[in-house]
């Protein structure tokens, strides 16, 4: 028989009609900034250095940024309580424009990392906020629409953030790119106050005491630094036990979280619901998409692009992820929704598998189209499933108190798994040290092989709860 049951689904005109466009654009506005900010560097970074110099730091220019993200990530539900939306949003963007203003005025390499750890702190906040606030600020029909054009906002970013850095840097103008960050930061905090609730004025209680998961906060900060940090040393053994470092961090934090009265995750991802299996879907196609990160780099050695080409080029895998999710928001029927959030990691497999093929040392323009093909099936892959996971964890919980946490926790597990994709790309683009085709092929088969095995947890989260 037919399956003929169907979700209610909101229209875009409804999530962007006059309504719900200011609460709309609020939340897919915060995610835009650290997106953008997050890759704006990879191209600004090369100017940086020649100016005000440091180049023994320049890893950490995103090492401190992502560490910072994933740390104020989690603190995202106990602010959102205790400020309310308005105030929690308002008070992320203050510190991200006074992060921001500060790298556009930073004389030295080490001034510079103090602005980007503030910014990131906010822009983790921020990023968080996105999905956090969806279930308070729009009705539950609009929560999978809000998904996808709140995490659509990443793909954005890293269209906007490489080839927006490679223009300023062109023009010899880095310091403005941050600068545009600030009023860009202003403008959004002028319409927060007409856009998100305030505090809630029903509860008659005094506002909850803000708890803060100590404990894992700085595990999973430990674990990011950890990560990050392995694709510097040129020793394998310090690579590889760097690898192991972050692991076995990871590994403890869950068994601390798991028994932690006030948590990073919610009580429901540790039961035997499919929460941690939509988590773990998540995680794996995150971690698949910082191939990326070397896409400009390689586009410039392999095919002779020039650098702001290149970046563009490197937005192809964003293209994909926006569009796969716009159509894919729009399904209705729960059979086909639950078979193409399953299929999802084998289509960025097949993706990054069409890109390792299509890797050659002098590539023709031909070769650089099949390649630019595996990039948009890559990126299509983790957009036909990311709306749905979102909304999923935001109500496959065993308790709907958990609603709010669950759904900040996406933001933290977006981070963290994109802490270790980073890692692990540097570790393999590094094992070769020459960064030539055969590094980049085999970047791509690994993470190929890496979210094909995430197959076994798509299939597994699309189980309803009992």
């Amino acid at each position: 028989m037919a399956d003929t049951s169907r979700v209610s689904v909101g229209t875009w005109r409804d999530l962007l009609g006059a309504p719900h466009l200011g609460a709309s654009t609020v939340l897919a506005g915060g995610v835009l900034l650290y997106a953008t900010n997050e890759f704006l560097t990879i191209s600004l970074m090369p100017s940086a250095v020649a100016d005000i110099g440091g180049q023994r730091f320049y890893a950490w220019v995103t090492t401190v940024y992502l560490v910072a993200s994933v740390i104020a990530a989690t603190t995202v539900h106990p602010l959102l309580m205790r400020l309310g939306p308005r105030w929690a949003y308002l008070s992320g963007l203050s510190v991200f424009a006074a992060g921001s203003l500060g790298c556009a005025f930073a004389p030295t390499m080490e001034l510079l990392l103090v602005g980007r750890t503030v910014q990131g702190a906010a822009g983790g906040l921020l990023a968080g906020l996105g999905y956090a606030v969806i279930n308070t600020a729009l009705p539950s029909r609009l929560w999978t629409r809000a998904s996808a054009l709140v995490s659509a906002m990443w793909g954005v970013g890293t269209l906007v953030g490489p080839s927006a850095g490679g223009l300023f840097a062109q023009f010899g103008s880095w310091r403005w790119a941050f600068g545009v960050l600030v009023l860009l930061t202003a403008a959004m905090a002028v319409l927060v106050p007409f856009a998100l609730p305030g505090r809630n004025d029903s509860a008659d209680a005094d506002p909850p005491r803000l708890r803060i998961p100590l404990a894992s906060l700085l595990l999973l900060g430990a674990a990011a630094l950890a990560v990050s940090m392995a694709g510097i040393p040129h020793d394998v053994r310090a690579t590889a036990a760097l690898l192991a470092a972050g692991v076995a961090i990871v590994v403890v934090f869950v068994a601390v979280d798991r028994r932690a009265a006030v948590g990073v995750l919610p009580p429901s991802a540790f039961g035997p619901g499919p929460l941690k299996w939509i988590y773990a879907t998540l995680g794996l196609l995150m971690a698949a998409t910082m191939v990326d990160m070397y896409v400009p780099l390689f586009g410039q050695r392999l095919a002779g692009m020039a650098p702001v080409v290149a970046g563009f080029f490197g937005a192809v895998l964003s293209v994909g992820w926006t569009g796969g999710e716009i159509t894919s928001a729009s399904l209705r029927r729960t059979q086909t929704i639950t078979r193409t959030v399953a299929v999802a990691p084998l289509v960025m497999a097949a993706g990054l598998a069409i890109g390792m093929f299509s890797l050659h040392e002098d590539m023709s323009l031909g070769w650089a189209a099949l390649w630019a093909v595996g990039l948009l099936v890559t990126g299509t892959g983790i957009g036909i499933a990311w709306p749905h996971l979102s909304a999923w964890a935001m109500s496959r919980v065993d308790d709907p108190a958990e609603g709010p946490v669950a759904a900040a926790a996406i933001n933290t597990v977006q981070l963290i798994c994109g802490a270790f994709g980073a890692g692990l790309a540097g570790v393999v683009v590094n094992l070769t040290d020459a960064g030539n085709a055969a590094a980049a092929r085999l970047l791509f088969a690994v993470f190929a092989a890496l979210v094909a095995t995430g197959v076994i947890a798509s299939t597994r989260s699309c189980r309803r709860p009992h």
